[in-house]
């Protein structure tokens, strides 16, 4: 055991060593006046007590709780416990903030991870085949603009007000991977390619407003697509496919994004598309 005398007089390296920080640390912790060597002797050499390792173990102990170094320094140079305790309410609620986002985050890469594997078993490209579908709720917004009038730089601009929206209405971004467009019913009967809205997919728990609605169960006629460009001549070849089998449309026509491929031709984003209209039996 260090004697007295010695413990007294403790050098940066050993004041640094018994605690398990770093010399850097104790040099930073000084530099912003939170501990500084409690004696400097008369060749100016600078050493700590062992009775400075209680307010060290404090820094530390608010470090972990999340609070920055600048936090703890008013908070201990005010001394007040309440004070402190008002901090850790507010870090608290930071942390619970944080954590709802990791969560929305990790479903957003186990629905990417799924999205992937749709891809993967996907059809091959223009085939045509029936799929039932469980509800998906989405939440849409209608930027205005009928996009099939335009070309992928006019579908880029959507996308862009759609994150821009996403953003000042402080909706999880992560909900951006997987998004869709929509024709309504009524003017998919009358074979009217008019699409103002574009949406996400959120999760079934995702907190109800006018803008969120819900895509009915059911089964969905559908035909794969590589390539933007080609998704009206799909749609349109999926339409006359249900005209040819004496099918009914049940719904709302949904061009829904299932992932963006790392391919760019012309720096075109690259994606495959699953194209649906749900039938009426």
């Amino acid at each position: 055991m260090e004697r007295r005398h010695d413990l007294d007089r403790l050098s940066i390296g050993k004041m640094a060593e018994i605690n398990g920080v770093s010399v850097q640390a104790l040099r930073l912790y000084d530099k912003m006046d939170l501990l500084k060597p409690q004696f400097v002797d008369s060749n100016r050499y600078r050493y700590y007590s062992i009775k400075q390792s209680a307010r060290l173990d404090m820094i530390q102990n608010l470090q972990i709780l999340g609070m920055s170094l600048k936090q703890i320094k008013e908070q201990l140079d005010k001394q007040d416990v309440s004070v402190i305790q008002e901090l850790l309410e507010l870090q608290r609620s930071h942390l619970d903030d944080q954590i709802r986002q990791l969560e929305t985050t990790r479903k957003s890469v186990d629905r990417t991870l799924v999205n992937y594997r749709r891809y993967n078993e996907a059809p091959k490209d223009g085939t045509i085949f029936t799929e039932f579908m469980g509800k998906r709720k989405i939440y849409r917004y209608d930027i205005g603009i009928n996009f099939y009038d335009f070309g992928i730089e006019t579908y880029e601009y959507i996308l862009r007000e759609l994150k821009n929206h996403i953003s000042l209405n402080s909706l999880p971004m992560a909900y951006f991977c997987n998004v869709g467009t929509i024709i309504r019913e009524d003017r998919l009967r009358r074979r009217e390619f008019v699409s103002t809205e574009v949406f996400i997919f959120v999760d079934d728990d995702f907190a109800s407003s006018p803008r969120v609605e819900t895509l009915p169960s059911k089964t969905y006629l559908c035909i794969s697509c590589d390539n933007f460009h080609k998704e009206r001549k799909y749609a349109e070849r999926l339409l006359a496919h249900a005209d040819t089998n004496g099918y009914a449309i049940g719904g709302d026509y949904v061009c829904e994004v299932i992932t963006d491929l790392p391919v760019f031709v012309d720096n075109e984003r690259g994606m495959f598309i699953k194209l649906q209209i749900p039938l009426e039996f």
